[in-house]
């Protein structure tokens, strides 16, 4: 399945997930499930979307502006779901912080799905979409399993320059 598919689904299906823990009572205790799953699907949709897409498109062009404003609202998109994360645990108002998390991640669909793939769909041949559709799967499965410090790593890593990232990768022994 091609790459823009792919993407599109999962933003879709994050968001579905945001809507149904805003429409949650305050006191509702299902929401720690849904905040886990919005974090189950967004780091490793992030992180496969990084290596695979953006490192792709970084790859071949020489400007990358739309691609590094990507990556700034996925730390950002992640920075809010950790205070999420800390103001649920606390019982703190949470509802606020998941609408902004939500807004985050409208604007940054929005813009990703216009403007960055737009620009990709000028870079790619269909067959390169196919292929890096598999490698983005397969690589989101490797992700799911790895901790919040192994996924940090990778997000910092993805931002380096793509000739350095495999090298960085290579040594990296951290781990969850």
């Amino acid at each position: 399945m091609e790459i823009y598919t792919l993407l599109k689904d999962d933003h879709v299906k994050v968001l579905g997930i945001l809507d149904e823990l805003l429409s949650l009572d305050d006191n509702d205790s299902y929401r720690d499930v849904l905040i886990d799953q919005v974090r189950d699907e967004l780091i490793p949709h992030a992180r496969a979307e990084e290596a695979v897409f953006y490192n792709s498109m970084r790859a071949v062009s020489s400007d990358n502006s739309e691609v590094m404003h990507g990556y700034k609202e996925h730390i950002e998109a992640e920075s809010v779901l950790r205070l999420l994360q800390v103001k649920d645990a606390t019982n703190m108002d949470w509802k606020e912080t998941a609408t902004k998390l939500k807004e985050s991640l409208e604007h940054h669909i929005e813009e990703e799905e216009s403007k960055i793939f737009a620009e990709a769909k000028t870079m790619f041949s269909d067959e390169e979409v196919e292929m890096m559709g598999k490698a983005f799967l397969k690589l989101k499965e490797e992700v799911k399993g790895q901790g919040m410090l192994k996924n940090s790593f990778d997000l910092v890593a993805n931002l380096m320059p793509p000739r350095f990232i495999n090298q960085l990768k290579g040594i990296s022994s951290v781990d969850r």
